[in-house]
């Protein structure tokens, strides 16, 4: 099985970290296809590269000439999921609305630790469209950029902070919710007391799950096939729906 992972920015430090993180969750035999876009900003942080994100994922997904059983898109909160599901044949697991989908599996509320506190509008907005929000009870930041996780002396406390102010609002399960923050779960779920979920983890095992089960996005209304038109990519132009990946 082969499992393409994509960032969701231009960092291709962070996409080896995710790609650590997704490794480092999948069963033996299967392969991890870590993937940076061409083009974007170098970390997402709020609705402009969201947007340009999830334009440059997308061109990046169109263009893949491996083949691959399913798709992790490892940005948390990042807009294109619901455009990768029409344009791919195989099934396309988002790390928001997996962390949250386990998340609600191991407790009635949970809450989201992520890193300015810019985006939780949009990983609100997210989880409102996964149809897991009413168990969420608080998505709290750290203060911390994406490009700052790197600095753990300074992510692993503002974290743990940021996991507290989580857990005294009623959450009994936290999500972490950025792909730089792959391998804090078990330090802040072991300060803590409660389970935390690593999205990238969550989703390459979901994702897994989907394939091995023989199932993929239904082609019965929302994510019907593009309807045939000519599209314009960057540097590129096509005719009809675009390239179904199989």
């Amino acid at each position: 099985m082969r499992i393409l992972v994509t960032n969701c920015n231009t960092t291709k430090e962070m996409t080896k970290e995710i790609a650590a993180g997704a490794w480092a969750a999948a069963s033996p035999g299967t392969e991890i296809l870590a993937r940076t876009p061409r083009w974007g900003p170098e970390s997402a942080e709020g609705w402009l590269d969201s947007y340009l994100s999830a334009a440059a994922v997308l061109q990046l997904l169109h263009e893949e000439t491996e083949p691959f059983d399913a798709v992790v898109m490892a940005g948390f909160g990042e807009h294109g999921r619901e455009g990768a599901r029409e344009l791919l044949s195989v099934p396309v697991v988002d790390i928001t609305e997996a962390g949250a989908h386990l998340a609600c599996l191991l407790g009635r509320r949970y809450g989201v630790v992520t890193t300015l506190d810019r985006t939780r509008g949009q990983i609100e907005d997210s989880l409102h469209t996964a149809g897991v929000a009413r168990h969420c009870v608080a998505v709290v930041g750290t203060g911390l950029g994406v490009l700052e996780l790197a600095d753990t002396d300074r992510a692993a406390p503002a974290f743990l902070t940021a996991a507290r102010r989580a857990r005294d609002a009623g959450a009994e399960v936290l999500v972490l919710g950025c792909a730089g923050m792959t391998g804090l779960h078990r330090r802040i779920s072991a300060e803590l007391a409660v389970p935390v979920v690593d999205g990238v983890a969550a989703a390459v095992r979901l994702a897994e799950s989907l394939v091995a089960l023989g199932l993929s996005t239904s082609r019965a209304g929302s994510y019907a096939e593009p309807l045939p038109k000519r599209r314009r990519w960057p540097g590129v132009s096509v005719d009809g729906p675009g390239q179904l990946i199989p």
